[in-house]
């Protein structure tokens, strides 16, 4: 993350919102994409677009399957059929007991 940034900050770049989406590839492994609001040069730039829906949770990072599970419930429910998966952590741990609410975002790509 510390080097994702560097090449933002380097490339006259910000992060609004500090928007940082996580895909979970695999149990031990993520991809994490920032937002940023001009393209980073030397970097795997790409743009999400399509049909998205989306479902805040709130408490500790440990209740992340938990919610992973309600919200994969929540969107077949409905119909909507999920191809990608992101989740936005809006605090970080030190911030989010600082603060005493840790909000997560799910966000998903819908056919």
């Amino acid at each position: 993350m510390r080097r994702m940034n560097e090449r933002v900050e380097s490339a006259g770049a910000s992060i609004p919102d500090r928007l940082c989406l996580f895909e979970y590839t695999s149990r031990w492994n993520l991809v994490a994409y920032l937002a940023v609001d001009r393209e980073i040069p030397n970097a795997e730039n790409m743009t999400l677009s399509g049909r998205f829906f989306s479902k805040m949770y709130e408490g500790p990072f440990e209740d992340t399957g938990k919610w992973t599970e309600d919200f994969h419930h929540c969107a077949t429910h409905q119909g909507m059929d999920i191809k990608r998966w992101y989740i936005w952590y809006t605090t970080c741990p030190t911030c989010a007991k600082k603060y005493g609410k840790n909000y997560v975002a799910i966000i998903a790509e819908i056919s």
